[in-house]
């Protein structure tokens, strides 16, 4: 952010969205880098609703933890959030006109002056970044185009069984969303006036425990919208295709060991580039959930730090398996370390 403030010469501003979960140490965070001052508030605090019992459909109770009965509403909830954090009125009167939006999760999304350009020349209300389909996001949401010529954005979660292969076809549909968006503000202000504030985005239903520390707690549905999905409600919304390497999230402990290994370099410009090893792809690491699904679990089990990656096209762990310092990673690896404790030892070079 201050890299790209003195290189535009331009006033930046960095705005979270926040849930109630997240916003007392995200803004703790913040208070640590004063130079990021800027005239707007760093944050604006997206709603909460309940979560729902999936055997009786009535509000989740876990008196455990009541802060647990409660979810975000997705991120399509930014566009009422704009509204009732007053967020929206902030960036019109002080004369903001375009708002890029990504994932915090998604390192890959810097904002890029040339994609800026090109949004405002082509006079677009909202874009989305899309990039090419691959095998890996089959399950992704994708881009998709009405009967009238419009777009919309298709999510696993709202296809029904029966069309699961067809919307699996990474050749029928062959963008996927980044969740990087570009939109006019005025554009939306105006949306959000006619449609009286509810853009009437797309329900999607997910089924989780309702304490996921804990996986064996009963199930709830928690309700949501994408964002992405408002591509539907701007009448000359477009799809911009865009190289991969703008798409790096961390989803899983799985992704964050990627990313924290050598095969991300960071660029002197703070961007994130592979490591030349790695060619065009990073490697596809997957981690037994069972033993490295949280981070504190993940951490206990990498306690000299990650592997080295950037040899590796595949690295794939079963069981409850501790790295020793400065292991090396090369090629196609499986680990099974059975659900007893093991240890790799320091050093060890892991080849397939």
């Amino acid at each position: 952010m201050l890299h790209q403030r003195a290189v535009a010469g331009v006033r930046l501003p960095l705005v979270l969205m926040n849930s109630f979960n997240t916003r007392e140490e995200s803004l703790a965070a913040l208070r640590h880098h004063p130079e990021l001052e800027q005239s707007l508030p760093f944050d604006f605090l997206q709603h909460k609703i309940p979560k729902i019992m999936t055997e009786t459909l009535a509000p989740a109770e876990w008196p455990d933890d009541p802060e647990k009965e409660w979810c975000p509403p997705g991120h399509g909830d930014i566009y009422p959030a704009l509204i009732t954090s007053g967020m929206l009125a902030a960036l019109l009167a002080q004369g903001y006109r375009y708002l890029f939006v990504s994932n915090a999760d998604n390192l890959g999304a810097t904002l890029d002056l040339r994609i800026l350009g090109h949004f405002v020349s082509s006079g677009a209300p909202f874009l989305m970044e899309v990039a090419d389909r691959t095998a890996a996001d089959r399950k992704g949401g994708h881009l998709a185009r009405r009967p009238d010529g419009g777009l919309l954005l298709r999510e696993s979660a709202q296809c029904p069984p029966e069309e699961e292969s067809e919307f699996q076809d990474i050749e029928r549909f062959i963008y996927f969303n980044t969740n990087n968006l570009w939109i006019d503000l005025p554009a939306l202000d105006r949306l959000l006036q006619e449609t009286g504030g509810v853009l009437g985005l797309p329900l999607i239903r997910n089924e989780k425990p309702v304490d996921p520390a804990h996986p064996d707690s009963y199930r709830v549905y928690q309700l949501e919208t994408a964002m992405g999905s408002a591509i539907a409600r701007f009448a000359g919304a477009q799809g911009l295709r865009v190289p991969r390497t703008r798409f790096v999230p961390v989803k899983k402990n799985s992704d964050l060991l990627v990313l924290l290994s050598d095969a991300y370099e960071l660029q002197p410009d703070f961007t994130l580039a592979l490591a030349p090893n790695c060619g065009a792809a990073a490697p596809l690491v997957e981690l037994d959930g069972k033993f490295f699904g949280m981070l504190p679990d993940f951490e206990q089990r990498f306690p000299a730090g990650p592997p080295s990656l950037k040899d590796a096209r595949t690295l794939t762990v079963h069981g409850d398996v501790t790295f020793g310092a400065h292991v090396t990673v090369r090629g196609t690896v499986h680990v099974d370390g059975g659900d007893a404790p093991s240890v790799l030892a320091d050093d060890t070079i892991l080849a397939g």
